[in-house]
């Protein structure tokens, strides 16, 4: 019966949003109060997990989503990423873009949260559209598997690692492990699926990362760009080195996670930017706070809708559905990695997050690994796997790839829902293959 109603609620949802034009905040909103009232929640308590859910998401995110936008809109307003994506595709041409865009995104995500990396790659990724006039997903699937692979498979970004704690996996094997998994399932996941992504072809025209076209004077050079740029994700990946080789009593530890934590290096990133992009290079003070304000107001749609899939989710959480999908699979005796991969898949379903859903299987999981002797490390990238699939309308991170690149619904599974699955099932293919020869 949950799982009919959590089917019903997004149905719902769709119904509100494709047939009836509801705003999608107000139609997640709404469809989490009927689904937590019918899953049995006291109405008091289902406002009240629809408050925690849009704090506990946007309490995270609403900072770095802000600087985020702001240093995206610097990078690209002062001519940087004009002249990035120019040097790009100089350097590879635009029939090579994509792996350009991959190797980026490969690099950026490794030591960044999914959506730090996002808000940070996507005014490149409109950019090099503008310039190529190739299709916007062309240029934006390549990006997005890239993050989401590096997201779910690989140290020392934080979701394998804490998974791999639970384990008590071998960070290193992991890393190693990941990486021959991760190769192929970003080239299939981006620039192979690209190829079969028929009849959604936006331009990147109307949205706050459209580009004006700069004269060569105009520009920054390539060094002050890419310097720039890969601020943030040098500062964290600093810290979760530090995090890695130094004890927790470090004094340089303790400095590393100060300025490597997204939200601090996105700010220390703007107020470089500020000097290296604007007033280093002629800019008013006024000129650059514009800017800024630009980009903060840009967003304040994408922010509420976010919210609102933060909403579903922890009604989704709070009501029991996770907990009842877990006490039904954990009875299975089929191989671990599998069942990782299964539980966290239905998880993932029915409650849109990829970390809950990794961290809550790998509690249900875990007894398994010493009574069947499973590889810890194979363990983690399994469930990393299954958290990663078919990501829909109860996921926060849907709603922000629908908003950034303006996609329908449809068009969005079409797109985002249906790479998530590939990678998804790339990495569990990639996991049972290992685990033959392991």
């Amino acid at each position: 019966m949950p799982l009919v109603i959590v089917a019903f609620g997004v149905l719902l949802l769709l119904v509100l949003m494709i047939k009836c034009k509801v705003n999608g905040f107000i139609s997640l909103i709404l469809v989490a109060l009927v689904v937590g009232i019918a899953e049995g929640m006291n109405p008091v308590n289902t406002v009240t997990s629809i408050q925690n859910g849009v704090g506990g998401t946007l309490g995270s995110l609403a900072l770095i989503l802000g600087f985020g936008a702001m240093f995206g809109k610097i990078i690209a307003d002062s001519g940087a990423a004009q002249r990035i994506s120019r040097s790009l595709i100089n350097k590879f041409g635009i029939k090579r873009i994509q792996w350009a865009v991959v190797i980026t995104g490969f690099i950026v995500g490794i030591a960044m949260f999914y959506e730090v990396g996002f808000v940070l790659l996507i005014p490149l990724v409109f950019t090099i559209a503008e310039f190529t006039e190739l299709p916007l997903l062309y240029i934006g699937i390549p990006m997005a598997a890239a993050l989401s692979v590096t997201h779910g498979f690989l140290p020392p970004h934080p979701g394998p690692v804490a998974i791999a704690t639970i384990y008590g996996a071998s960070i290193s094997m992991t890393l190693v492990y990941g990486i021959i998994i991760a190769v192929p399932t970003v080239i299939i996941a981006g620039p192979v699926f690209t190829k079969f992504l028929k009849g959604i072809d936006h331009k990147a025209t109307n949205n706050m990362f459209k580009a004006k076209i700069f004269e060569e004077e105009e520009m920054p050079s390539f060094s002050a760009s890419v310097l720039t740029a890969i601020i943030p994700p040098i500062l964290m990946a600093f810290s979760a080195v530090c995090e890695i080789v130094l004890p927790k009593t470090s004094g340089v530890r303790h400095f590393a996670e100060f300025v490597g934590s997204p939200l601090m290096a996105m700010f220390i990133s703007i107020i470089v930017a500020i000097f290296t992009l604007g007033i280093m290079r002629g800019k008013k003070m006024e000129e650059i706070m514009k800017i800024l304000a630009e980009a903060a107001s840009g967003i304040a749609m994408i922010l509420l809708i976010v919210g609102g899939g933060g909403a579903f989710k922890q009604v989704l959480i709070d009501s029991g559905v996770g907990k009842y999908i877990a006490a039904i699979m954990s009875g299975s005796n089929i191989s671990p990695l599998i069942l990782a991969w299964g539980i966290a898949a239905i998880l993932r379903l029915s409650l849109g997050s990829a970390t809950v859903s990794a961290m809550t299987t790998a509690g249900l999981v875990l007894p398994m690994i010493s009574s069947t002797n499973a590889n810890p490390a194979l363990m983690v990238l399994a469930t990393g796997a299954g958290s990663l699939i078919f990501s829909h309308v109860n996921d926060p991170g849907f709603w922000m790839f629908k908003e950034y690149f303006g996609l329908s619904i449809g068009e969005t599974m079409r797109s985002w829902s249906v790479m998530e699955t590939i990678i998804s099932v790339m990495g569990l293919i990639g996991v049972l293959l290992i685990n033959i020869f392991a």
